[in-house]
């Protein structure tokens, strides 16, 4: 039988105690995919990301059974959704000590399922390891689940499970799949839709790069992603899911387990926290009018790796955001209305157009066309590289990387790889993929969750993973990847590289800012093991300064202000660094309603001004 729940009048004040205070900050007034995209930005910054093989640990943590009718004296029983019998006594029950690797048949040991299969992110971290949708299961119905989807089973049925639940044919209302679905019993429906759709919120920007198109044939296409970044899943599916979260609300099972994964992984789903959120993303009726094209396309910076476009945006007020193409074949898309195209070739002749796209997905025309011939050089990166190199005592491992490339650049595509033994021969594991943007003349952290350096805490890092990309032993190749090419590299494939990278930090020499596939330690200075000063800032020796001269800084030297002229009602952000590289201070949208920037509270002294990507010195009296 069911254990008493929580009475319903409690769940909302429970639901908002638990809550970190100002965690969801910026939601407010927001609906639509403006609201997801926020909620994106939340729930991706500042993760942990776990190895996979840490999960089987962490279960006794997150997926206790303390809901259901079982064993009163025996409080490390799992619960598995798959095999839980709410109304009655469980055919079987396990605790984390009965994993196993396959089954052939049920109640033999659980293993861990991908309530998104991992055949979608090719099996790639952090999504192999996020603690939201996976989740312990029967060893013998996830075999049998395989890589399809959830669903509503029709009239042909092929398996039954002890608790009801079943695997047949698809009968998702409006949906062209006819393949096999698996169907879980009532009670954990709603769970299954909201662990779906914090995938869908968590991994947008990816979202259009996953295996969401594995057949030719819709009708058995086994993944009901739909390739974009901003509705996800096919509309027929996400009308299911809507219908599993709102007739299956909410549990205190679902807010415990909230709660302890984000002591985990610290982040949290936001469909538990706030299940209004979910009709209010995709509870939009989108209009049936394509959009107006943007206009006025033009080139704002041409260099030898990549160009500058920026536009006038749209006149539709439902325009979702952007598609770039180049020479006719899509390349990018943004929310806002420029872009820096980057991997280009030096001299080499380029056109591109960009169509505007709305919340139905109906494109407009194409822009204006704009044509560029690459510069044959120039003085920037033409990508990023690995700028420090950390392999400690313990779990002391660390990477910066670097943009001197002279533009923003999206990390979507870029990934770190590693190169492991296996016997006498090497392997490849998969990945770990980057995400979100690093601005020019900045660089990031990837570090190891149980590091313990004395300089540089995991609150500082950009990105915290135990994946086996920083599990290195000081013998491993390791690389920095975009798609499938290598960009950088720290050491040499196929052999031990004790000898140049076991228990050293290494800084990559300030006259190299240019990546590598071939390493040369002789680009590198040496440390000793766990050394980490200035680890994440760049000195002012580093920063690459712009020649534009579209825009002034005056008066220089300054008292109270300093004044800028040109074209910057669009930038997005201004800082003010010291030589250092440490910011000071930072304004969003700085010149929405004014043309200057505060300098009063400094120091006698000379410092940098960053306007998006561009950095000027100056000097304050």
């Amino acid at each position: 039988m069911k254990k008493l729940l929580l009475p319903i009048i409690l769940i909302s004040s429970f639901i908002s105690a638990q809550i970190p205070a100002g965690y969801y900050d910026g939601t407010t007034g927001l609906t639509g995919y403006a609201l997801k995209s926020k909620l994106h930005d939340i729930i991706s910054a500042k993760n942990i990301n776990w190895h996979y093989g840490d999960l089987t640990n962490y279960y006794n943590q997150t997926d206790l059974d303390k809901y259901y009718d079982h064993d009163a004296s025996n409080t490390s029983i799992l619960l598995d959704i798959y095999s839980e019998i709410p109304t009655g006594p469980d055919a079987y029950e396990y605790t984390t000590a009965n994993i196993i690797g396959s089954a052939g048949a049920e109640g033999l040991g659980w293993n861990r399922e991908h309530m998104m299969p991992q055949s979608t992110f090719y099996s790639n971290y952090p999504m192999y390891s996020d603690l939201f949708y996976v989740v312990p299961t029967d060893a013998r119905i996830n075999q049998l689940r395989s890589n399809y989807p959830y669903g509503m089973v029709g009239s042909t049925i092929y398996y039954t499970f002890t608790n009801s639940s079943k695997i047949g044919n698809s009968a998702i209302p409006g949906s062209v799949y006819t393949g096999r679905v698996y169907e879980p019993i009532n009670e954990f429906k709603g769970d299954v839709a909201r662990s779906l759709l914090y995938f869908a919120v968590r991994y947008e920007g990816k979202l259009g790069t996953f295996n969401f198109n594995n057949n030719a044939n819709p009708s058995s296409d086994t993944n009901p992603l739909d390739g974009t970044e901003e509705r996800a899943f096919d509309p027929a599916y996400i009308a299911m899911l809507i219908q599993w979260h709102q007739q299956d609300p909410v549990s205190p099972r679902e807010i415990d387990r909230n709660n302890s994964v984000y002591n985990l992984q610290k982040n949290r789903n936001p469909f538990i926290d706030n299940p209004a959120w979910v009709n209010a993303i995709w509870g939009q009726t989108p209009d049936a009018a394509p959009p107006q094209s943007p206009t006025n396309l033009a080139v704002t910076q041409n260099s030898a790796y990549f160009t500058t476009l920026s536009w006038a945006p749209s006149s539709s007020t439902d325009v979702l955001g952007y598609k770039i193409y180049q020479n006719g074949t899509l390349v990018g898309s943004t929310k806002g209305n420029s872009i820096s195209i980057d991997h280009l070739t030096p001299s080499t002749a380029y056109s591109f157009t960009v169509k505007a796209y709305d919340e139905g997905y109906l494109l407009s025309s194409d822009s204006n066309t704009v044509a560029i011939t690459t510069l044959a050089t120039d003085m920037y990166a033409k990508d990023l590289f690995v700028s420090k190199y950390l392999e400690g005592t313990s779990n002391n491992k660390a990477l910066e990387i670097t943009n001197k490339t002279g533009h923003a650049v999206n990390l979507s595509d870029y990934r770190l790889s590693i190169q492991l033994p296996s016997g006498s021969n090497y392997y490849f594991p998969a990945p770990y993929e980057l995400e979100g943007t690093v601005q020019n003349n900045e660089s990031f952290v990837i570090l190891n969750p149980d590091a313990n350096f004395s300089c540089y805490t995991i609150n500082q890092a950009k990105f915290v993973t135990a994946a086996p990309q920083m599990t290195f032993s000081g013998s491993n190749y390791v690389e920095l990847r975009y798609k499938s090419s290598t960009v950088d590299a720290m050491g040499v494939t196929g052999q031990s590289n004790s000898s140049t990278l076991a228990n050293v930090s290494l800084y990559r020499k300030n006259t190299v800012n240019q990546p590598a596939t071939t390493f040369n330690i002789s680009e590198w200075d040496s440390y000793a093991s766990n050394y980490c000063q200035n680890l994440g800032v760049l000195s002012a020796s580093d920063l690459v300064y712009t020649k534009n001269d579209e825009v002034k800084i005056y008066p220089n030297p300054a008292s109270e202000n300093i004044f800028v002229s040109g074209n910057v009602e669009n930038m997005k952000n201004a800082q003010i660094l010291d030589f250092s590289g440490r910011v000071i201070s930072t304004e969003n949208l700085p010149f929405k309603n004014k043309k200057n920037i505060s300098v009063q509270s400094l120091a006698a002294g000379s410092y940098l001004l960053k306007l998006d990507d561009k950095i000027y010195q100056f000097i304050k009296k």
